[in-house]
């Protein structure tokens, strides 16, 4: 399923566990049932005169009041900084969004999302020197001896 709708770019939003974009939309498009359908999907961001920029997110959720509707989107940690910059040029002016459903379901989203927030866990030591708990990882003196 994919919906075309005239929308005005809010905000985008960054903190240390999730990226947020906003999108006020008012009119006949805020009427459209394809809206509701894709709530709670993953789904794939597009805006209308950025070539090859997509974002993957989850569709948060759809409020509306008496002037408009309010689509919150989740963004998939790993799209790229390049990416979300672009986005980010357009917030706050009036844009095309194409909507799009992933193939992606909601399951495979968030074990993406915990992933990409994963990383390499260990104890840093008061000489500054740290000690990593994964038994995969190797030590300089293993690779220094590899490459000889």
């Amino acid at each position: 399923m994919q919906i075309q709708i005239k929308a005005h770019f809010n905000k985008q939003t960054k903190d240390s566990k999730k990226e947020q974009v906003q999108f006020y939309v008012t009119g006949e498009d805020e009427k459209r049932p394809e809206l509701n359908q894709l709530t709670r999907e993953v789904v794939i961001l597009q805006i209308a005169g950025l070539d090859d920029v997509e974002l993957t997110a989850e569709f948060k959720k759809s409020a509306k009041d008496s002037k408009k509707t309010v689509l919150e989107f989740e963004v998939k940690g790993d799209s790229s900084a390049a990416q979300t910059f672009e986005f980010y040029k357009k917030a706050g002016t009036d844009v095309e969004l194409t909507i799009t459903e992933s193939q992606m379901d909601i399951d495979e989203f968030r074990e993406a999302q915990e992933q990409y927030r994963e990383g390499v866990r260990g104890q840093i030591n008061q000489d500054g020197t740290v000690d990593v708990d994964d038994k995969n990882q190797m030590t300089l003196d293993e690779v220094a001896a590899g490459s000889e």
